[in-house]
């Protein structure tokens, strides 16, 4: 693939050092002197010295005849209008980073649209995303998300007292919205239909909206009870601590941030709802006590240093913390973390270097979809766009030839995301996401590219 990369930060310079060794034509635009001549000694790549948001520049460097662009400044005015740009010019598709306040606008402003913009992402909310799945799945069996965070991949085992062991599926009264799209029995891996029968020991795999998960599981579960309030404190007011607020307030958790600097304390008091915002200096162990952080269940280090991410975690632990977290920007502190998480006793670490990566090495293919995730036995979540010309536009879901071992489990359109129903209908522009199994592969992608 031809790519473009538009700053060299350390997002832009992480993907691209991802993506120089795997023989694809890799232009990176930077505006920093220092940062091109560190680029140009170690990768294989063209550096160019100048504004990504210059159509002069783009037309330069070919921008109209690149696969996908990517601006990845932390600056969103660079990177909403070099992203536009270089569609007008004709790139294939064309993505840009921006901050998470500017995303949560999408509801009363469509940027996207109005750029014409493939895909917008917040590197922040995308880290924040992955701070929030522990809270809500403390063990970490398993949760992703799709839908711009609003479904969520959640798994659970059947225990022998779940009140739906040898129930069919169709039987089951779940939620609205909420789809068993994956069981693993004794080393077998279903892509189920609505006859297959849950059984003791299964690990089930459920999609839907949290809420409706949460009532799910609950039901699910050996023993159904609420779910209690989880105690959660937040190390730091900056971008990634207010998107994990942001994230967290609406559920059932009480949390509190704690920020160092007053103005910014303020600011964050009239922007949040129900977080409690204090301006605590966390490295004095006195004030720690004196805010009984002890007696919090999840204690999640988000400042800017990862030395001090890690040792205020690791405080936190000694002072009665269940689960402590800490946000490391270096990939190879996360690992090490995440490797030794017994030994050190913390719970885990997110790397926002390596989810950004993550979340844009799918879009880096050849094919007309993407894979958007990968469950085990190569069954897959596969990202289709759903084009005018397709043969699906105006169908209903339970009018689709059916093919075994694929379940539809998401869709989203324009602000909106569900886990469609019989009764949907495919539009044109909607993205949709299947669980395939790897037999049902050829046939899905035959059906949903048509």
């Amino acid at each position: 693939m031809n790519i473009i990369i538009v700053g060299a930060g350390e997002i832009g310079r992480h993907l691209a050092e991802s993506l120089s060794n795997r023989a694809h034509n890799i232009v990176v635009i930077e505006t920093d002197e220092a940062l091109v001549a560190g680029l140009n000694e170690r990768l294989d790549a063209r550096v160019v010295c100048d504004s990504g948001a210059s159509a002069k520049t783009l037309a330069e460097v070919n921008a109209g005849e690149c696969d996908l662009f990517l601006a990845l400044t932390s600056d969103d005015e660079t990177n909403l209008v070099s992203a536009s740009l270089a569609k007008a010019l004709g790139a294939k598709k064309t993505i840009a980073r921006v901050h998470p306040s500017l995303q949560a606008e999408q509801w009363l402003f469509s940027y996207q649209a109005h750029f014409n913009i493939d895909h917008l992402f917040s590197s922040e909310r995308l880290a924040a995303v992955e701070l929030a799945k522990y809270v809500r799945n403390p063990n970490r069996l398993t949760v992703e998300e799709i839908g711009r965070g609003k479904i969520e991949l959640q798994q659970i085992f059947i225990s022998p007292h779940c009140q739906a062991v040898e129930q069919p599926i169709r039987d089951l009264k779940l939620p609205a919205r909420v789809r068993v799209a994956f069981i693993q029995r004794h080393g077998a891996n279903i892509v189920p239909g609505p006859d297959e029968l849950l059984q003791v020991g299964d690990l089930v795999t459920l999609f839907g909206e949290t809420d409706s998960l949460a009532e799910t599981i609950r039901f699910l579960e050996s023993e159904p009870e609420a779910v209690s309030e989880h105690n959660v404190i937040i190390l730091g007011g900056g971008e990634y601590g207010f998107a994990l607020a942001q994230m967290l307030e609406g559920s059932k958790n009480r949390v509190r941030i704690f920020e160092r600097d007053k103005d910014r304390c303020e600011e964050l008091t009239e922007l949040l709802q129900r977080t409690v915002v204090l301006n605590v200096d966390a490295t004095s162990l006195q004030e720690l006590k004196e805010e009984q952080v002890g007696d919090a269940d999840f204690f999640i280090a988000v400042t800017g240093q990862d030395e001090d991410n890690m040792m205020m975690c690791l405080q936190a632990k000694t002072l009665g913390v269940k689960y402590p977290v800490a946000l490391v920007q270096r990939a190879d502190y996360a690992d090490i973390i995440t490797s030794h998480k017994d030994q050190l006793g913390i719970t885990g670490a997110v790397s926002p270097r390596v989810i950004t990566s993550r979340e844009l090495l799918r879009f880096v293919t050849s094919e007309r979809f993407q894979v958007a995730m990968t469950l085990a036995g190569e069954t897959e979540v596969l990202e289709f766009n759903i084009p005018k010309s397709s043969s699906l536009a105006g169908k209903l879901v339970k009018d689709l030839d059916g093919v075994e071992g694929m379940g539809l489990v998401a869709l989203i359109r324009g602000n909106e995301s569900f886990v469609p129903s019989g009764n949907d209908e495919i539009r044109a522009g909607d993205l949709v996401y299947a669980i395939v199994s790897p037999a049902s592969r050829k046939a899905t992608v035959k059906l949903l590219t048509s």
